[in-house]
Order: structure tokens, then C-alpha cells, then sequence
């Protein structure tokens, strides 16, 4: 499988918080192709177009369907938890360097084993749209 361009839209969708969760220090950045640079073991930097920038703080369960609850926020960054089945979770920090800028320190436990990164994410453009 190529990890340089991953399209996810349908699912990631599904993922947002609830309205009430929504965190507004991430309301500067907004929906898009972000490209993402960082993840361990990817050849190229990933591309994915999110309907909600709070789903990039799942980015290594970002294939799984997980509930996320904001834990902190502050006027640029926020820190959200997050469970995905199969016993996966992570919590993750997401500063807003820019509006189309972000840095992502994320942790915890996938496929049974701990992870510990950071990653830069920058909005590159608009999600393709479906015809």
C-alpha cells in the first residue's frame, strides 16, 4: 500500500466531535487537503483531505472509527483523547502555528504497542470534489 496519498473522506466525517467539543482554537484552520510530514515509517508525506481538522489528532488510528473528547484548550492549541476499538487510544496535542499550519504531539497504544511522535501538518488545498 502507498502511504504517500490517502484520501479519507466519508469516514472521517463520521469521526468529528460533537458540537459542544468543537474545539474553537482549531476553528482558525479549516477543512482541506492537509499533507502531513513526520509519520514513522512513510516513504512520502501523506496526504489527506479531513472534513474536520480535530480528526488529524487521531492521525495513527486515522483508518478506525474512535470517540475523542477535548480535554484542554487554550487560544492555539488543544489536547484531545481518544478510544478506538480493538483496545487502541492516544492523546494528542494540536497547536495552530498558522491557519494553514499545524504541529501534532501525539502517544499512546496502537496494534497493542506504544507510539510517541510529532508530526507538521500544512493545508495544501481543497478536498476534490465528488461527483
Amino acid at each position: 500500500m502507498r502511504l504517500g496519498v490517502i484520501f479519507v473522506a466519508g469516514a472521517v466525517a463520521a469521526l468529528t466531535l460533537t458540537a459542544a467539543q468543537r474545539p474553537s482554537a482549531l476553528a482558525q484552520a479549516s477543512a482541506g487537503v492537509w499533507e502531513v510530514s513526520g509519520a514513522p515509517g512513510a516513504q512520502a508525506n501523506v496526504r489527506q483531505c479531513v472534513a474536520d481538522v480535530a480528526t488529524l489528532a487521531q492521525f495513527e488510528h486515522r483508518q478506525k472509527s474512535c470517540k475523542r473528547n477535548l480535554l484542554t484548550e487554550s487560544a492555539s492549541s488543544v489536547v484531545i483523547q481518544y478510544e478506538c476499538s480493538g483496545g487502541d487510544f492516544g492523546r494528542s496535542k494540536v497547536t495552530v502555528v498558522t491557519p494553514r499550519s499545524l504541529k501534532i504531539e501525539t502517544q499512546g497504544i496502537s496494534d497493542r504497542l506504544p507510539f510517541s511522535y510529532t508530526l507538521q501538518a500544512r493545508r495544501v488545498g481543497d478536498c476534490p470534489e465528488r461527483g
